[in-house]
């Protein structure tokens, strides 16, 4: 009985979990705009998808911005990770503190926060304010996911490489960075993710002339449930399980 009420339960989270995600994916190929009713198969919002010049800006923009951040975070992350596990100083206990100060502060705030400091630096809205503003609250993640894997790292390793005679640069190129490269690469995908369906930092820091997706697709629900949306979450979602397929092919090359 036990058993059942066990499966019962599971099958009840993962039907919340993923029965929204099957009806988006279902309903992008219906011929029937509307969305509550099955009107056959057909690729028509997809076409139209394409043909939308507006939404497909959108796209473009933020798959810059994601890979752009994620690209930045990665590597500002990973050497902040480094000092931080390595290197004794003055503040850091601080700045450790601070890191989980920002992953727990609301977006709200943040957004605000960061507005406020971009009006009095005197900065033009757009694609550099969103950049930093989406690499400030992403920062924290990936450096703390990077040195989750540092710190089962053997610095003996490192030791052994320099009293070998490698510079302290081919000592991070050969021995660290190949022992935390997976640490990237999830830093880097989380760092994409974060920043690709961001939608309260990026209403307060985009401007006029720089349209991110998450913003247009809430401009475009509002009034109303469009089929172009549906297909636009299912060219996402593949492009989300495409993504994971690689990371985990890449994982299991790198292991053997």
């Amino acid at each position: 009985m036990s058993r059942w009420l066990l499966r019962g339960y599971l099958a009840l989270i993962y039907g919340l979990l993923y029965l929204p995600i099957l009806v988006l994916v279902v309903f992008a190929f219906n011929d029937n705009r509307s969305a509550y009713s099955w009107g056959g198969f057909s690729w028509r919002w997809f076409e139209a998808l394409f043909n939308n010049r507006s939404l497909m800006d959108a796209a473009l923009n933020s798959l810059l911005l994601a890979a752009s951040t994620a690209t930045l975070t990665m590597i500002i992350g990973t050497l902040t990770a480094v000092a931080l596990q390595r290197y004794r100083f003055r503040g850091k206990t601080a700045l450790q503190g601070m890191l989980f100060v920002v992953m727990m502060s609301p977006e709200i705030v943040m957004a605000i926060s960061l507005l406020a400091l971009f009006i009095l630096l005197g900065m033009q809205l757009g694609f550099v304010s969103l950049l930093l503003a989406h690499i400030t609250f992403c920062l924290p993640f990936v450096v703390i996911t990077v040195y989750a894997q540092l710190s089962g790292f053997d610095n003996r390793l490192m030791e052994a490489a320099r009293d070998l005679g490698a510079s302290e640069w081919q000592t991070l190129r050969t021995v660290l960075l190949p022992m935390i490269w997976p640490a990237l690469l999830a830093g880097w995908l989380l760092g994409f993710t974060l920043s690709l369906d961001d939608v309260v930092v990026s209403t307060f820091m985009t401007g006029p002339g720089f349209d991110v997706l998450p913003l247009r697709i809430y401009s475009m629900v509002r009034i109303g449930l469009s089929p172009e949306v549906n297909a636009l979450g299912a060219l996402l979602l593949l492009l989300s399980l495409v993504s994971l397929m690689l990371s985990h092919l890449i994982l299991t090359r790198k292991r053997s």
